[in-house]
C-alpha cells in the first residue's frame, strides 16, 4: 500500500470519528433547547392555564425528577445493550414529547409530558461519555467535552433568541410544535452512522463491567457527584430562570429578553471551548492532567458566585455584564468536570459512572427551579434564590479543591481492562 493510500485509510476512520462527534454536538444543543423551552414560553403559557409562580417552579424541576431517576437505568442500557439505538430511542421521545407539549390544555398533561421529557433525555449524558471515552484520548477530551458542553450553552441561547422570537410573533403553542417536529430529522444522520458507531464504542460483556457498588465505593466517585450537583444548581437556576427573572424583576420586554438573555449562553459556549482548548494544551505541554481538570473545574465553579453582586446593582447593563461573566466562568468548569469522569471511569465503566454522577449532580434541577419559584412567591424578589446559588457556588469550589482526591484512571478489578482509545 502506497503511503498516500496509508493516510487516507488513516484519514477517512478519523473523520469519521469527527464527524460522530458533530451528531453529538448538533444532539446535546436541541437536547437543551427542548429542556429549556418552558422556561422562555413560561410568562404566556402560566398566563394562558393560569399557573402561579411556584406551580410553574414544580413544572420546571419536573423535568428533573426523571432525568436525574432514569440516569442510573440509562448507563446501564447503555452499557448492557450499546449506546446507538438507546440513545435513538430517547432522541425520538424527547422530540415527540415536546411537540405534544404545544397541544397541552391542562397542568396535569403539562406535568407528566416534563416528566416523559426527562426520562427520555436522561439517556444523553451516559452517551455521551460512552462514545467520548471509547474513541479520544486523554488530551483530547477537553476540546472534546468542550465541543458537546459548547452545544449545551448554544442550546438555551438559540432557544432564547428563536424560541422568544417565534413566542412573540406566533405564541407559546407553535413554538413548542416546531421545535419538536423539526428536531426529528436528527435521526436520519445518526441512524446511518450507527455502524460506526457501534465499531467504536461495542456493546461490553458484562463481566467486563465494573458493579455501581464499586463505583460508589471510591471517594473521587463522590467528589464528581458533589462537582456536578454544585455546578448543575448554578447552570439549571439560569436555564430555568433567567428569562423570567428578565421579564418579571429587570422589566425586559419579550424582545429584549430573547436578545440580551441569550447573551450569558452564548458567553459560556465561548468560555468552554477556551477551557477545553486551554487544558488539553496545558496537558500536551506536561502539566498533570489532575492538576489541570481540577483547577479548571474548581475555579470555574467559585467564580460563579458572581451572580450574587449582578442581582444586587440597579443597572441592568452592569447587572447582565456580572451575569456574563459568571456564565464564562461556568464554561471553564463545564469542558472539564466530564473530562475528569472519564479519565476516572476508562471507557469500561464511563456509562454506569455517568449515570451515577448525573442522577446525584441533577438533584440540583429539582431543587433549584422548585426553590426559586419558592422564594420568589414568598418574598417579592430572586434576591435569596441568588444567595442559594452563591452559597452552592462556593461549596463547588471545595469540593475540587478538598475532596475529589487525584484524577487518576482507576484499575477496575473486572475480566477485562478498558482499552485505550486508537489515536
Amino acid at each position: 500500500m502506497s503511503s498516500r493510500a496509508v493516510r487516507e485509510h488513516g484519514a477517512r476512520p478519523d473523520r469519521r470519528r469527527w464527524f460522530i462527534l458533530a451528531l453529538l454536538v448538533a444532539s446535546i444543543c436541541i437536547n437543551y433547547i427542548d429542556r429549556g423551552n418552558l422556561a422562555v414560553a413560561g410568562r404566556d403559557l402560566s398566563r394562558d392555564l393560569r399557573i402561579p409562580p411556584e406551580g410553574l417552579g414544580l413544572l420546571l424541576s419536573a423535568f428533573f425528577w426523571t432525568y436525574a431517576a432514569f440516569q442510573v437505568v440509562s448507563g446501564w442500557l447503555i452499557d448492557r445493550f450499546g449506546v446507538v439505538w438507546v440513545f435513538a430511542a430517547g432522541f425520538f421521545i424527547w422530540s415527540g414529547a415536546t411537540a405534544c407539549t404545544g397541544l397541552v390544555s391542562t397542568f396535569t398533561v403539562l406535568f407528566a409530558l416534563r416528566l416523559v421529557l426527562g426520562m427520555s433525555e436522561s439517556v444523553a449524558y451516559p452517551s455521551y461519555s460512552k462514545i467520548i471515552a471509547a474513541c479520544f484520548d486523554e488530551h483530547r477530551r477537553g476540546l472534546v467535552n468542550a465541543l458537546v458542553d459548547a452545544g449545551s450553552r448554544t442550546g438555551p441561547a438559540i432557544g432564547v433568541l428563536v424560541g422568544g422570537l417565534i413566542l412573540a410573533r406566533y405564541g407559546w403553542r407553535v413554538m413548542f410544535l416546531s421545535i419538536g417536529v423539526v428536531s426529528l430529522l436528527w435521526l436520519a444522520p445518526w441512524c446511518l452512522s450507527a455502524g460506526a458507531i457501534h465499531a467504536r464504542a461495542p456493546v461490553a460483556r458484562p463481566a467486563s463491567i465494573p458493579s455501581f457498588g464499586a463505583i460508589l465505593s471510591r471517594r473521587a466517585a463522590w467528589g464528581t457527584f458533589l462537582g456536578l450537583f454544585c455546578g448543575n444548581y448554578a447552570w439549571y437556576f439560569l436555564l430555568t430562570w433567567l428569562p423570567q427573572y428578565l421579564l418579571m424583576e429587570r422589566h425586559y420586554t419579550t424582545r429584549m429578553m430573547a436578545i440580551y438573555g441569550s447573551l450569558p449562553f452564548w458567553g459560556t459556549a465561548a468560555a468552554t471551548l477556551f477551557g477545553g482548548w486551554a487544558s488539553d494544551r496545558l496537558i500536551r505541554a506536561g502539566v498533570q492532567p489532575s492538576l489541570v481538570r481540577r483547577t479548571f473545574a474548581g475555579v470555574g465553579v467559585g467564580a460563579c458566585t458572581l451572580m450574587l453582586p449582578a442581582s444586587l446593582v440597579r443597572s441592568n447593563e452592569l447587572s447582565m455584564a456580572l451575569l456574563i461573566c459568571a456564565c464564562l466562568a461556568c464554561g471553564l468548569w463545564s469542558s472539564n468536570n466530564w473530562a475528569i469522569t472519564q479519565r476516572l471511569a476508562g471507557p469500561v465503566a464511563a456509562g454506569k459512572w455517568t449515570g451515577l454522577q448525573n442522577a446525584f449532580g441533577n438533584l440540583a434541577g429539582v431543587v433549584a427551579p422548585w426553590l426559586t419559584g419558592f422564594l420568589v412567591q414568598r418574598t417579592g424578589s430572586f434576591f435569596l434564590a441568588f444567595v442559594s446559588v452563591t452559597i452552592v457556588a462556593a461549596l463547588g469550589a471545595l469540593n475540587y479543591a478538598l475532596l475529589i482526591g487525584p484524577v487518576d484512571p482507576v484499575i477496575w478489578n473486572t475480566t477485562e481492562q478498558a482499552a485505550e482509545p486508537s489515536m
